[in-house]
């Protein structure tokens, strides 16, 4: 149960600079030796990615403060192992909530809102890569329609690549 109304916008010019210290210092927090690699590019660069270009950031806010985040962005094709030529694939990133607003059902009306959003894009899969020591991450997407279409070999990340396809338009 909530204590306070949340509410959940895309993401505008105004918020650039609050969403990017929210998303480092969760990032920071889930993953400490990402945190010393600095800055990922779409962070880097959040206008263009996700204000204007193919991308789409979404917020929830409580109070006026950011308790939680998601996006996509078109998919980078850097995975060898999975093939979308010819298809429309964006990438499910920066799913994260504070440790207060978890188990409340909000991962998933964020995740919800911005399958709509990729849905108005046209896109055809929305696609995402988590990892088994993220306490149930891959249930929680598979809770939501998507499916393991491989998982790494690697013995530390053993990433966990998924995929969701969206119904055609």
């Amino acid at each position: 149960m909530r204590p306070e109304p949340i509410t959940l916008h895309q993401a505008g010019a105004d918020d650039r600079q609050a969403a990017v210290a929210f998303v480092m210092q969760a990032r920071a927090a889930l993953f400490p030796k990402l945190a010393a690699t600095g800055m990922p590019a779409d962070l880097q660069q959040f206008e263009q990615v996700y204000l204007h270009g193919a991308g789409r950031f979404l917020l929830a806010r409580c109070n006026g403060q950011i308790v939680a985040a998601i996006g996509y962005l078109p998919y980078d094709h850097r995975f060898r192992q999975l093939d979308y030529r010819g298809q429309k694939v964006v990438e499910v990133v920066r799913l994260f909530v504070l440790p207060a607003y978890r188990r409340s059902g909000l991962a998933g009306e964020l995740y919800r809102a911005l399958r709509e959003l990729a849905l108005q894009d046209q896109v055809q899969v929305l696609y995402l890569h988590t990892h088994p020591f993220l306490p149930g991450a891959i249930g929680f997407w598979q809770k939501h329609g998507f499916e393991i279409i491989d998982v790494e070999a690697d013995p530390v990340w053993q990433t966990t690549h998924m995929q969701y396809r969206l119904p055609a338009g």
